[in-house]
């Protein structure tokens, strides 16, 4: 192995490589969340010299980065008009098990993802996920690596997977003239996919964390008693209460059906429901929201339509009850809620005590909580009140709008469709369609604003400027050429080393610089040995498209970090036997794919 190229470093790829250890050790061993720890590790090279101050943020401006930050407003679209319930309802079926929901999740995932982008498949996927793991009763950690292992894993099938493939063709057409046809690694990506998605299906129980949300550990004490109907126009009317995913609701459960004056208590799963069907639910707060994001369900009181405001720019609120409230004593019906305060009455929680009953008829007592559907002025108007002793608002509770469910859907798929099969490019793509969503009223500019996940977006741009400094300080020039330097002139070792030098650089820095970085390498030792130089060349794209082992190296990683409530160990215990594999299966394919002949001269 040749050191000199390590000799030859200056003390700012040392501080940097220091830096490393620092950051990977305090995401490794403390609590501290990502994007603290990698902005603290920048702020140090940005003091120390190594980073401009351009460098140092030029990754707020990067295309990529900005493609994310837009799409979360594209995501907003379809969440606030229950669009993702209606992707779950085609791509996801109710599972049996965990390995069952990973089957039936990560499959069509892959296939979408062998043709499109794969930022936007999980930013499509990454809501609906988010819900039908709730529905289910499946701890959401369980499935949101797996999401962007699917997406990630059919990344070499076609040219048009990841941009990954498409800078490496770039690069090839620009050195030898002539780049890759569409499906010119589909023999090299097909059995990666394959073997990827089986590996997490096999080993899941092992492998993938099982976390709580916080919220979920702590629980919440106030049982509400919410009141849906069936809608005659909905998706549900003829279903059963377990086809309908009534049954097993987290946190909450169906305690009887009103139908045509006549109660069915202790309802069946096999019990079919009919139009108009009034369905009491007794759950926490967040099950209550999570009713009304269900297609085919609806308040049950008429009285949300007589309200003044839009009902999409209505909110959730809770109010406790004050002995001075005037209907103190009265039914919501009798005591004319709606009149009075301009807000209708969703659910009613009253401690110790499990109430049975329809909104309408309950009489309020002094100490009850109300779950109210209000302008979100009402919060203002009765937070000093004699009315109510406590008032506040329900963050992320807006009403779905259902009736744009199918727009928003339309507008995502023209999206995808335009960035994958024109050249207008995925941010122009994205940023038209997150116009779209607010000018046909998908979503509000104030849904849009609260979406993007600012912590994932500083995530990633910290990580991008680390790149940079590992990059411009020669650190990973070092690393590539010791790597492929210990390949001793062996044709399939220096495959191996090629293989291994991109993938261990695409987990510190980034898929883009990896790759960009080892093309020139590849084709250089390809040259060197006298052999063909495309096996190297599917090397540096499969590499470059499959690291799996930290959530810096792919931008999809990063978008289901938070979601999943994740340690960036339970990346590496997962993703490295991955990388592992994929490696082994690329060792395996491209050979036979690509022959490791000498060039004919």
């Amino acid at each position: 192995m040749d050191l000199t190229v390590w000799a030859d470093l200056g003390w700012q790829a040392w501080f940097t490589l220091g830096v490393i250890g620092v950051i990977f050790t305090a995401l490794i061993a403390t609590e501290a969340g990502t994007d603290v720890v990698l902005v603290g590790g920048i702020t140090l090279l940005l003091l120390a010299g190594v980073l401009s101050p351009r460098e140092a943020f030029a990754g707020l401006s990067n295309e990529g980065i900005l493609t994310i930050a837009v799409l979360y407003v594209v995501v907003a679209g379809l969440e606030a008009t229950g669009g993702n319930t209606i992707i779950a309802e085609r791509f996801l079926r109710r599972p049996k098990s965990v390995p069952s929901a990973l089957a039936k999740m990560m499959f069509p995932v892959t296939f979408v993802s062998a043709f499109m982008n794969n930022t936007p498949v999980v930013a499509m996927f990454l809501p609906a996920v988010h819900d039908w793991a709730k529905q289910n009763r499946i701890s959401v950690s369980k499935l949101m690596i797996p999401l962007s292992y699917a997406a990630v894993l059919s990344g070499t099938v076609t040219i048009v997977s990841t941009a990954t493939n498409l800078l490496v063709n770039g690069m090839l057409i620009a050195e030898k003239g002539h780049g890759m046809h569409m499906f010119e690694l589909t023999w090299i990506g097909i059995p990666i996919a394959i073997a990827g998605v089986l590996f997490v299906i096999a080993f899941n129980r092992w492998l993938l964390p099982e976390r709580r949300a916080a919220s979920d550990q702590f629980g919440d004490t106030r049982e509400y008693s919410a009141e849906m109907m069936v809608d005659p126009a909905g998706p549900l009317v003829g279903k059963t209460i377990e086809q309908a995913g009534l049954r097993q609701l987290t946190n909450t459960f169906l305690a009887e059906i009103e139908r045509e004056g006549e109660i069915l208590s202790a309802v069946a799963p096999e019990t079919r429901l009919y139009a108009n069907d009034r369905l009491i639910f007794i759950g926490v707060v967040g099950s209550v929201i999570d009713l009304q994001k269900i297609r085919g369900l609806v308040p049950a009181t008429n009285q949300i339509f007589k309200l003044g405001s839009p009902r999409v720019n209505r909110c959730l609120i809770e109010a406790v009850v004050s002995h001075r409230c005037p209907i103190v004593g009265q039914t919501v019906r009798d005591g004319k809620f709606r009149t009075l305060y301009n807000a209708v009455v969703i659910a009613v929680a009253r401690s110790g005590e499990r109430l049975n009953q329809k909104i309408g008829d309950i009489v309020l007592q002094a100490g009850d909580t109300l779950l109210v559907e209000a302008d979100p002025a009402f919060a203002e108007q009765q937070r000093n009140s004699h009315h109510f002793y406590l008032v506040s608002r329900v963050e992320g509770s807006a009403p779905v709008n259902h009736d744009r469910a199918y727009l928003a859907l339309a507008i995502l798929i023209t999206m995808i469709l335009v960035a994958s099969f024109t050249d207008l490019g995925m941010l122009k793509s994205a940023l038209i369609a997150a116009a779209a969503m607010l000018f046909l009223r998908c979503c509000t500019s104030a849904q849009a604003r609260r979406s993007v996940e600012w912590k994932i977006i500083i995530s990633i741009a910290a990580a991008f400027a680390l790149g940079s400094a590992v990059h411009n300080t020669g650190l990973a020039a070092a690393f590539a050429h010791s790597i492929t330097g210990a390949a001793g002139g062996d044709a399939f070792l220096s495959l191996v080393a090629i293989y291994g030098g991109t993938l261990l650089l695409t987990e510190l820095i980034s898929h883009s610089a990896a790759v960009s970085l080892m093309f020139p390498i590849a084709i250089g030792t390809a040259a060197a040995l006298g052999i063909d130089y495309m096996p190297f060349v599917a090397a540096v794209t499969t590499a470059g498209s499959l690291g799996f082992a930290t959530p810096l190296g792919y931008q999809t990683h990063m978008m289901v970090y938070s979601p999943g409530g994740y340690r960036f160990t339970d990346f590496l215990r997962i993703g490295i036997p991955m990388d592992i594999l994929c490696w082994a299966i690329a060792m395996l394919m491209i050979p036979i794919v690509f022959p490791l002949v000498p060039v004919v001269r």
